[in-house]
């Protein structure tokens, strides 16, 4: 791990931890709370990227008035995580782009890379989720979220640096896992590859009510169950919500376990928490993310779009 180490956070700490003896954490799962991450902080193989940006206000200013001791700046809208592909936004970059990218955030193939949201809701979750499911796709296994986000580390008491990040860049190398990337041929093709599809967008766009402006038409794609990200994560946080309560949802859905999936919203971004409640939460075994998602689909008018669909916040009221 190549970030310059943090000073010692142990005292913000004291009052989370003085009934027990700190010892190892377990291996890090999709998730890890904020005591998990201060007892492996000093860790030189743990690498924390703060992906908080214009979603929830930060800039760069925002960082430098406080983050969590060692974080590097890895502004979600800001740093190159995704890119505009014509009239489609959101789209992946290059791999060499992201491979230099995550180097110069200091992040090697050996880290354990730690993705920290803003927590302050779901939206924003979704940008670490969208990090969370790049790196994976990169190859990168070692990574997870910080549940609840900052927010959640400074209600815990967690340590709090200021200004500029140091970071002392590496080289990261990509091992591409293509499995969890979904194409629009592969969309087109869901139903007769028996391919489940499960829009994360909200109600009223699923219903054909509302849309995306950078999406030419309103609907969703014929045959999509509905998994709303904003059922995924507790309102006004970027806390996620419990397995069970993950599994509840997928029965409730529609979403067969045993087969192939692919999570798409507008742009990529929703998608990936729906992606990471199925895959990683849920434990579904065959989950692909479609990156251009309704903003691409949409961009040619021959392709079907139905309307008037029930979403899923509707069955459980």
């Amino acid at each position: 791990m190549s970030i310059t180490r943090r000073s010692i956070i142990a005292a913000g700490f004291a009052g989370v931890l003085a009934a027990t003896t700190a010892q190892a954490g377990p291996e890090a799962g999709p998730l890890v709370e904020p005591r998990w991450l201060s007892e492996h902080l000093d860790d030189p193989d743990v690498a924390v990227l703060d992906v908080r940006s214009a979603i929830d206000g930060t800039d760069a200013a925002g960082f430098a008035a406080g983050h969590i001791p060692g974080a590097a700046y890895a502004s979600y809208t800001g740093a190159g995580w995704r890119v505009a592909d014509g009239p489609v936004p959101g789209k992946l970059p290059s791999v060499d782009r992201l491979e230099a990218l995550i180097g110069s955030l200091g992040v090697d193939n050996d880290d354990t890379v730690v993705v920290v949201p803003a927590g302050v809701g779901s939206t924003d979750f979704g940008s670490a989720a969208r990090v969370y499911w790049t790196l994976k796709y990169l190859g990168h296994e070692d990574v997870t979220i910080l549940n609840g986000g900052y927010r959640a580390w400074v209600d815990a008491g967690g340590a709090v640096a200021t200004g500029e990040a140091t970071v002392t860049p590496a080289t990261f190398n990509a091992e591409l896992q293509p499995e969890l990337l979904a194409d629009t041929a592969d969309v087109a093709n869901a139903g007769s590859g028996g391919s489940q599809l499960v829009d994360a967008r909200p109600a009223a766009q699923y219903a054909g009510q509302a849309k995306h402006p950078a999406a030419r038409a309103a609907g969703t794609i014929p045959g999509a169950a509905s998994l709303e990200e904003r059922l995924l994560v507790e309102q006004g946080t970027a806390t996620f919500i419990d397995t069970d309560e993950v599994n509840r949802l997928i029965e409730l859905a529609g979403i067969e376990r045993n087969g192939p999936v692919v999570s798409f919203c507008n742009t990529g971004h929703w998608a990936a928490t729906a992606w990471f409640a199925l895959s990683e939460v849920g434990g579904l075994e065959d989950v692909a993310l479609y990156d251009g998602s309704m903003t691409e689909w949409t961009q040619d008018p021959a392709r079907p779009l139905v309307q008037g669909q029930q979403a899923l916040s509707q069955l459980l009221q």
